[in-house]
């Protein structure tokens, strides 16, 4: 378990590359990489914030007449013999083990023969104050790895978790001044953790999409951060959301963007 304490919040960090206006894919998608992404069988297994992501994308598909998807709630594999954006929900919240199990389970039964590429994402509330962040990361890494090892014509792509965003009233503003243990961004702290295993592991070497990174990053390439003993961590943007923790329509539309560039600049 990680155990951290003192957290003391700023906003800022240094500028990214500045990415597409909200809900706009990014220019540089090459000629025909929409055409070759409406081509595909991709499988996205998913909890709430993954229906705020799909509804995101049907936003930009009605502003962009370029991007023809076919958006379909499945897991049956009928539905992955012609090209297909599938989605479904994957296990339980809270219980990111499950979600592994889940995903598996469906690519094990029919899809994984058929799909091009795949992926999951974990939920914010999946990764807590209390989280083992090491021994979750360990049972996702296991997963993928058996599922690479069982489907090798599958491109699977890694996905950060999501974050939350801060509680910037007066009554949490003293909370942190004082020292007091603030559960809500402790949890950011971790989700942090379990992205920088993700990032390690994988970087270089296989796909990632840092769903972390776009909501955590304003439209002007601003990050927003808490800092703890001096290491920086990531924080959802609040312009993106109206609840702390889901997507709100600029929100999803940003995401949904980011991805759809993403998935359009994939190889193959």
């Amino acid at each position: 378990m990680f155990v951290v304490a003192g957290l003391i919040l700023v906003c800022g960090g240094k500028a990214m590359d500045r990415q597409g206006g909200v809900g706009t894919p990014r220019d540089n998608v090459p000629d025909g990489a929409w055409e070759r992404l409406a081509k595909k069988r991709i499988y996205f297994g998913h909890q709430s914030v993954g229906y705020n992501i799909v509804n995101g994308i049907r936003d930009v598909m009605r502003e962009n007449p370029r991007l023809r998807l076919n958006i379909v709630e499945t897991t049956d594999p009928a539905d992955f013999a012609s090209p297909v954006l599938a989605h479904s929900r994957v296990g339980k919240n809270k219980d990111p083990g499950s979600k592994c199990d889940a995903f598996a389970g469906y690519l094990e039964n029919g899809i994984g023969e058929k799909v091009d590429v795949a992926f999951m994402k974990m939920c914010y509330v999946d990764v807590s104050s209390e989280s083992d962040v090491a021994a979750m990361f360990d049972r996702y890494r296991r997963t993928m790895g058996n599922l690479k090892r069982k489907f090798p014509r599958t491109l699977f792509v890694h996905v950060t978790v999501p974050l939350t965003s801060t509680d910037t009233s007066v009554r949490q503003t003293v909370k942190r001044w004082i020292g007091r243990r603030d559960i809500r961004e402790y949890a950011n702290v971790n989700r942090s953790l379990y992205n920088e295993l993700l990032r390690k592991e994988y970087a270089g070497r296989e796909l990632i999409f840092d769903l972390a990174a776009v909501e955590s990053t304003s439209p002007d390439g601003i990050r927003r951060t808490a800092t703890h003993m001096g290491k920086t961590y990531a924080v959802m943007h609040s312009s993106y959301t109206s609840d702390g923790g889901h997507l709100n329509e600029s929100g999803r539309r940003r995401v949904a963007s980011e991805l759809l560039t993403f998935l359009a600049n994939l190889p193959g």
